[in-house]
């Protein structure tokens, strides 16, 4: 997260908390601890948080992290792109000559 986005958690966080400190100190401190979180999913915490608890939020309690990217999920729909634009007729081929040559060696 960014200092901008600290800031913008900190607005929501001072509006539910009035006696919410807000300093710079504060604010470089948490975007330094912060720097790798997804602002949208902390700012979800943030907003759960705020609605069952009677204290402000700590960054344990809000922290979250987007999700690793699958990378073999990602190739899989790279390939499906892929495969969408290759024309009937060749898919046809294709799978004729695989046909074939499942058939030949079956034998």
């Amino acid at each position: 997260m960014t200092k901008a986005e600290v800031l913008e958690l900190f607005k929501l966080i001072k509006s539910i908390y009035p006696n919410f400190e807000v300093t710079q100190e504060k604010i470089d401190m948490w975007a330094d601890v912060m720097k790798g979180m997804d602002f949208d999913r902390v700012m979800a915490r943030a907003k759960e948080h705020v609605t069952t608890n009677k204290f402000p939020p700590t960054i344990a309690e809000i922290s979250a992290y987007a999700p690793e990217k699958n990378e073999h999920l990602e190739k899989f729909e790279r390939w499906k792109r892929e495969a969408a634009q290759v024309p009937e007729s060749k898919k046809r081929e294709f799978y004729e000559a695989v046909k074939k040559l499942v058939e030949d060696k079956s034998k």
